[in-house]
């Protein structure tokens, strides 16, 4: 799904010498890297979270041009408007890396559209087109339970939850569903290696945003959030960026009484939508995505495989990463 970039450890090392030497300019943005636990938080329901995830897998492999894309992102459109949210569909052509034309859509909801401040939630809503990391049908598209329909799940109950609650944050709120993230080149394929292949929706929405001149005050990517025991460490990525954001979202999963997902412990840094986010929409954000404690690979055993299927998913995690969102979200 993501390609490491196989930096060595040194870019880590020099990271936070950098970080320390720039550290009052970045915390000058988010203030302060904790939040307060006094304040009223809705209560995040992961049945319902489960069910969304569920909803997607059914459809079929969210591969863009295929019947199941199109119908599944209709379903997603509808689901945010039901919730009263502002919504925005932002269709535009995709290359792929073997030059296929794709038909793809950034759906973007808003809620609290004329608030200046603003904090950006997204996921990837579509599935890898083939299995290039199982030892069979490698060329047939997966599941991609955990592999971009966790994220969405989560972010769509964040949506219901707001709605149906009467306590409202006071911050806007923008939930973006890239598309086309995970058509990237595999490994094995044959033609001439083409740079940037990976995350074409994050790459069109940062050169051409959804409203001029948006910006926000800092994002969260969720990408493979729902697998049984999954733990989230502090991406090198992230931590080069937004280092302040990680730190609030990592205490505030302490505080809350998560910490046993959001291990305070730095690793390698990987290309995901929030890099391009960073880089070319210039906008804070990190990636709360599992890291393999195994030392394997980076990502879990079913990362790319026909494994990643509704078995892998589990309601604690779901309801882990959504109270966590909940909770920094109604503190800003």
């Amino acid at each position: 799904m993501k390609r490491i970039s196989f930096l060595t450890r040194f870019f880590i090392v020099f990271t936070f010498v950098f970080l320390g030497c720039s550290q009052k300019k970045s915390d000058s943005k988010t203030q302060n890297n904790t939040v307060s636990t006094t304040i009223s938080v809705p209560v995040f329901n992961q049945d319902s979270a489960y069910s969304y995830v569920a909803a997607q897998v059914a459809f079929g492999p969210r591969v863009p041009n295929t019947k199941a894309h199109f119908q599944c992102g209709d379903y997603l459109v509808l689901q945010l408007k039901r919730y009263g949210w502002e919504v925005t569909e932002q269709k535009f052509d995709a290359t792929a890396f073997d030059g296929k034309q794709l038909k793809a859509r950034n759906i973007i909801a808003s809620f609290n559209p004329s608030a200046q401040k603003r904090i950006l939630l997204a996921s990837h809503w579509d599935t890898r087109p083939f299995a290039d990391q199982d030892q069979k049908d490698k060329e047939k598209p997966i599941d991609g339970a955990n592999d971009g329909a966790s994220g969405v799940g989560i972010l769509i109950e964040l949506a219901r939850t707001i709605q149906n609650t009467s306590q409202k944050p006071t911050v806007g709120i923008d939930i973006i569903f890239f598309d086309v993230e995970d058509y990237g080149q595999p490994d094995y394929s044959t033609l001439p290696q083409k740079p940037d292949s990976w995350c074409l929706g994050s790459q069109y929405w940062a050169k051409n945003k959804h409203k001029p001149n948006y910006s926000a005050y800092y994002g969260i990517l969720l990408d493979m959030v729902g697998a049984t025991n999954a733990v989230f460490a502090m991406e090198g990525t992230s931590m080069y960026y937004a280092s302040d954001v990680v730190r609030k979202v990592w205490n505030t999963a302490a505080q809350v009484g998560y910490g046993n997902h959001f291990h305070q412990a730095v690793v390698d840094n990987i290309i995901d939508d929030h890099y391009y986010v960073n880089s070319l929409a210039k906008i804070p954000m990190i990636d709360i995505i599992e890291y393999n404690t195994s030392g394997e690979q980076f990502f879990g055993n079913y990362w790319h495989t026909h494994n990643d299927n509704m078995n892998v998913i589990d309601r604690n995690t779901l309801k882990a990463v959504g109270q966590v969102l909940l909770h920094v979200v109604y503190a800003e």
